[in-house]
C-alpha cells in the first residue's frame, strides 16, 4: 500500500472521529498498534492536531463506514483522479573536456555507417551542434583529414539502446531504398524487352 503523508496526525483524527479498531488504524497509517493505543490514551500524541483524511482525498466516508461495520476489513487509500506528474527529461549529459575533441570522430562514424542520418538525429544522439555536423558532412571541418571515424558508443557519447534504435531505423530505410531500386531496374528491363520485341 502507498504510504500516506502525516500518518500520526491522520491516526489521531481517525481515533477521535471514527469507531475503527486500533488494528485497522495501525494497518492504514503503518504505525505500531502500541503507538496507536498510546495516542488513544493521550500519551504519545501530545498537542499534535489531527488531519482529516477525507478532506485530503486520502479516504472516503464510504470506505470508513464500510470498515467500521467489519473489524476484519482494511482501509484502502482513495485513488487520486489527478493526472500523474510527467517525468522531466534529463538535461544533456556532461562530456569531459578531454573527450570533447573525439566528438567529430563519432560524427564521422555515424555518417559513414548511416549515410541517410539527419543532422538533427546526430545532434540528439551525441549532443553536438548542427554546425559541427554540417562541417564534417561537407568535409569543410578545419581538421577533417585527421579525423578518424570512431564508434560513439565506445567513446561514451551515447548508450547502446539509442544507437541500436538508430541502426534499426536506418536499416529499414536502406532496405526500402534497395527494394525501390530493384523495382525500378526491373521496370526498365521490362520496357527494354518490350521495345526490342516491337522492333
Amino acid at each position: 500500500m502507498a504510504k500516506i503523508l502525516m500518518p500520526k496526525a491522520t491516526a489521531i483524527w481517525l481515533l477521535e472521529n471514527t469507531s475503527l479498531t486500533f488494528e485497522q488504524i495501525s494497518s492504514f497509517c503503518e504505525l505500531h498498534i502500541l503507538e496507536i493505543e498510546s495516542m488513544a490514551n493521550g500519551e504519545a500524541a501530545g498537542k499534535l492536531p489531527g488531519i482529516n483524511p477525507i478532506n485530503n482525498k486520502i479516504l472516503t466516508m464510504e470506505e470508513i463506514k464500510k470498515c467500521e461495520k467489519s473489524s476484519k476489513s482494511r482501509l484502502k487509500i482513495n485513488k487520486s483522479e489527478l493526472p500523474k506528474p510527467k517525468k522531466i527529461a534529463k538535461g544533456a549529459k556532461y562530456t569531459p573536456i578531454a573527450k570533447r575533441q573525439e566528438r567529430p570522430s563519432a560524427i564521422k562514424w555515424l555518417l559513414k555507417e548511416f549515410p541517410s542520418i539527419t543532422d538533427n538525429e546526430i545532434c540528439r544522439l551525441i549532443r553536438t551542434t548542427k554546425n559541427t555536423v554540417d562541417s564534417i558532412r561537407n568535409k569543410s571541418h578545419w581538421n577533417y583529414e585527421n579525423i578518424i571515424a570512431k564508434d560513439p558508443l565506445r567513446l561514451g557519447f551515447c548508450n547502446e539502446k539509442d544507437l541500436n534504435k538508430m541502426s534499426e531505423l536506418h536499416k529499414v530505410e536502406k532496405t526500402i531504398e534497395e527494394n525501390d531500386q530493384i523495382s525500378d531496374n526491373s521496370n526498365e528491363n521490362n520496357e527494354t524487352e518490350e521495345i526490342n520485341k516491337e522492333q
